[in-house]
């Protein structure tokens, strides 16, 4: 049977565990610990981004974390901390299930972007 975005969204979920941002905000604090923000850039742009993280669009993200893909990015270390966020969590919780079937073991869905900004995670623009 094919699956609905629903479906695709409750594995996600159900698969990737998500973090409050009092906790997000801890594990930034801990070290070694990569936030990738998924939104498309023109979001980023618009809003800013959480200081320090990294904007790769939730379509170009497995070409960033395959060490074996030419636009892999460094910053992408399977024995990293990644926490992973766009505007509402959706998005983010995708992301998180795609990097686990790639090898990644440390992987936290930290919702969405405003609620991080509004609840006192520092900001930049983009």
């Amino acid at each position: 049977m094919p699956k609905s975005v629903k479906d695709f969204l409750e594995e996600a979920n159900s698969a990737v565990p998500r973090l409050s941002p009092a906790e997000a905000r801890e594990k930034m604090q801990s070290g070694n610990t990569l936030v990738v923000d998924v939104r498309d850039p023109t979001e980023v742009q618009q809003t800013g981004r959480l200081k320090g993280a990294m904007n790769v669009s939730r379509g170009m993200l497995e070409f960033r974390a395959d060490p074996d893909s030419q636009y892999h990015n460094p910053a992408f270390q399977k024995d990293r901390t990644i926490l992973l966020h766009c505007a509402s969590g959706g998005r983010s919780a995708l992301a998180g299930k795609t990097l686990q079937d790639m090898g990644y073991t440390a992987v936290f869905n930290i919702g969405g972007f405003k609620d991080l900004a509004e609840s006192g995670i520092d900001t930049e623009p983009a």
